[in-house]
């Protein structure tokens, strides 16, 4: 599904929080939305699901305006950072919920639990009670929940923000691959610019809940249109991957390395350097 925003407002207590929010995730594309606290990124994904209707402007799903449809008939699923899984249920019923909200009969609805519990890594947890589970484990369920329904969309907000940095990388990872398998239109919030540059066909950047660039993850990283862009991609860090043929590769990253050697190599950051590419 192809999903667009077209020139979205919203005014909250008198305060703008969107102003003039346009950009397309195209059908089966992976985008990350970047930016500081108070940009306006979580409050766009909530444009998006209908939990907040904006003041002006239009979401479009395939090019089908969807302002007057409630959130449940979106046909999208939304996880939040905080989880939100159901303490009274075990791990294959609050898998299948979304599934009994629609009147699927539990056999089917079970085993489609079972599918998407396999499908992160899972299997055989679903008669486990949620609180048993650890924090990365319970994150799995979720997106377990979240993919069981099919949904035309994912929106995923902040979704490892709460997970030490070895279980991100996991998570990172899994929620690429499912991607992949599913084929599905995924929009993430995030901090991270690590995470945006390595996951994402494209990223747009908010300030102050403006659009400032939108861009793959080489233009946002090596053509910054903004200050606030050039910084948050300037910041320390380093991003591992791998040299072919002068190209160096990291997940979605792929940036000319021209006179590195072909093998394991590390693309490094600093503030106020550009960035480059050194083989390990």
């Amino acid at each position: 599904m192809e999903l667009s925003l077209e020139n979205i407002g919203l005014r909250l207590s008198g305060k703008t929080i969107l102003d003039d929010v346009s950009f397309t995730v195209g059908d089966g594309q992976f985008m990350s939305i970047l930016g500081e606290s108070g940009a306006g990124k979580s409050t766009t994904l909530k444009v998006i699901s209908g939990l907040i209707l904006q003041d002006s402007g239009r979401v479009l799903f395939d090019g089908c305006c969807v302002d007057d449809m409630p959130t449940h008939k979106r046909d999208i699923a939304i996880v939040f950072q905080d989880i939100r899984l159901f303490p009274n249920m075990d791990v294959a019923q609050n898998v299948a919920f979304p599934l009994k909200m629609r009147k699927v009969a539990k056999a089917e609805r079970m085993r489609v639990a079972e599918e998407m519990l396999e499908a992160v890594q899972l299997g055989g947890y679903g008669s486990r009670r949620t609180y048993e589970l650890s924090g990365g484990q319970q994150q799995r369920v979720a997106l377990a929940r979240a993919l069981a329904a099919k949904p035309r969309a994912l929106l995923l907000d902040e979704p490892f923000s709460g997970l030490d940095e070895q279980l991100r990388e996991e998570m990172r990872k899994l929620v690429s691959s499912l991607h992949e398998r599913f084929n599905i239109t995924s929009l993430m919030v995030t901090h991270d610019p690590d995470e945006a540059l390595t996951m994402s066909d494209s990223i747009v950047f908010m300030r102050d809940g403006k659009l400032v660039q939108v861009g793959t993850p080489r233009d946002m990283l090596l053509h910054p249109a903004h200050k606030a862009v050039k910084a948050c991609f300037g910041e320390a860090s380093a991003i591992e991957g791998s040299v072919e043929a002068g190209v160096f590769t990291s997940g979605k990253l792929v940036i000319p390395a021209p006179d590195v050697v072909d093998g394991a190599a590390v693309l490094v950051r600093a503030p106020d350097t550009p960035p480059f590419v050194h083989s390990l």
